[in-house]
């Protein structure tokens, strides 16, 4: 859903720290003769990343061979230009990012799923009394200006009865939570797990609508990618990826607070007990043992005929250019 998340009080100390440590990944070298591979985040290292942090932490990478470093980035866009440019291995976007870079003839190729559904929807506070998305008719309701927020919520309004345009839409940028809690707006598009709970962090309860409850796809919300070429040229380091990283999600999903621990110590401008709140509210949308990291391929062409339908998209993505998993 959102295409650029801005890395507002970390741009400073984070520029200098992305410029330095973006190399060309797969080269050998690394610690104990591993081979050095990058993984960009797709924004600011919060709850949904546990998994990762945990595999890095139990030494499952190395386990897998490769020596990882995790670059975070100041947007999403910046991730996906990296992958593109073989400046790094593997990347972190939402599947509807993905799948608009693979319509745009891009080399860009998915290889896991962290989550086995979106985690996009409309988010409101609790005391606004909306109770589906219909009741938003001639309220005010804010979006970053990406033109996949707009069909989400002409979507799930539709979808509940109602219509989109009775509603005054307005574009907040990133800036949602604080417009909603200034009384600004009625409600955003938003990531309920991350975005929902740093709102009721601040003592303030919120009532979210997930996107797939209301018309939308059921799609991976968040997945790793990589390119075709780069998959196909070291498919050993692209199957070690997945399986440490399958195995870190699996490990987090076991025993959270310890994989936010594991977190912390890497990250110490975490706060782990929101880091926490994050993650228990994205376990839900990982999924279950046997389908952790999974693709199906039914819910690719769900994506796609949304975003065709949506003229997000022209014509409609084969799973099988979406999913490049070795």
């Amino acid at each position: 859903m959102r295409s650029v998340r801005l890395a507002l009080s970390f741009a400073l100390c984070a520029g200098a720290f992305f410029t330095s440590t973006i190399a060309c990944g797969g080269e050998e070298g690394g610690e104990s003769g591993a081979t050095r591979a990058t993984l960009v985040l797709d924004y600011l290292p919060n709850g949904v990343h546990a998994g990762v942090y945990e595999a890095l932490s139990s030494g499952a990478y190395l386990d897998e061979g490769i020596d990882l470093k995790i670059i975070t980035p100041t947007s999403t866009a910046d991730t996906i230009r990296l992958i593109q440019a073989d400046k790094a291995d593997f990347g972190l976007a939402d599947g509807m990012d993905i799948a608009t870079q693979i319509s745009a003839g891009r080399d860009v190729r998915a290889v896991m799923a962290v989550t086995q559904r979106p985690s996009g929807g409309l988010i409101t506070l609790a005391e606004e009394g909306i109770r589906s998305p219909a009741d938003l008719g001639g309220r005010t309701v804010g979006v970053t200006g990406v033109p996949s927020d707009v069909a989400v919520f002409e979507t799930m309004v539709e979808d509940a009865g109602g219509s989109p345009g009775q509603s005054k839409v307005v574009t907040v940028g990133f800036g949602g939570i604080q417009a909603l809690l200034a009384g600004r707006i009625s409600a955003f598009t938003g990531y309920i797990p991350a975005d929902a709970t740093v709102v009721e962090s601040r003592g303030v309860r919120t009532k979210s609508f997930a996107f797939d409850d209301f018309g939308g796809p059921s799609y991976p919300g968040l997945v790793a990618f990589s390119t075709g070429s780069r998959i196909a040229g070291d498919p050993e380091l692209a199957e070690g990826f997945v399986n440490a990283t399958t195995a870190g999600y699996r490990q987090a999903l076991k025993n959270p607070e310890e994989a936010i621990s594991a977190m912390a110590e890497s990250v110490p401008e975490l706060d782990p007990e929101l880091a926490l709140r994050t993650f228990l509210a994205y376990r839900p949308l990982i999924g279950g043992a046997e389908e952790l990291g999974s693709i199906d391929p039914a819910s690719v062409v769900e994506l796609s005929d949304f975003m065709v339908e949506r003229k997000l998209i022209p014509k409609p993505i084969d799973p099988e250019q979406f999913d490049g998993a070795p």
